[in-house]
């Protein structure tokens, strides 16, 4: 399956249990394979989105939770699924909300490195709330 594929997939899922696609993180392969794609088929993957490069491939998600919060959720494309989730609070400042999203991040590709570079943790499968 190409990468594209798996983030079309990915998306889709989401997508279905009301999330709406915030940010998107591509891998030099993945930027490269969505450049390509014959007749610009890779432009309307993202809604509009621009996709940023990282050293992972993933997908921030977002959709309003009870009490006026908002729920972020971090998905890796790849498999197996793996998530990080965060409920931000509704007076809580972006710059604040921005440090945690950076600090997810930092614990995805810690998650995604190679065994031998950033001590890999526990796998936590995780798909869509």
């Amino acid at each position: 399956m190409t990468l594209l594929k798996k983030f079309e997939e990915v998306v889709a899922t989401y997508r279905r249990h009301g999330w709406r696609l915030a940010r998107v993180l591509m891998s030099e392969a993945a930027l490269a394979e969505w450049g390509a794609a014959p007749g610009g088929a890779g432009s309307g993957l993202f809604e509009g989105v621009a996709p940023a490069a990282s050293e992972v491939d993933a997908l921030w998600f977002a959709r309003p939770s009870q009490g006026g919060r908002e729920a972020w959720e971090l998905r890796l494309v790849a498999e197996p699924p793996y998530a990080l989730f965060e409920l931000f609070e509704p007076d809580e400042e972006e710059e604040e909300r921005e440090d945690v999203r950076r600090e997810m991040e930092a614990r995805l590709r810690e998650y995604a490195a190679p065994r031998g570079e950033a001590g890999r943790g526990a796998p936590s499968p995780s798909g869509p709330s």
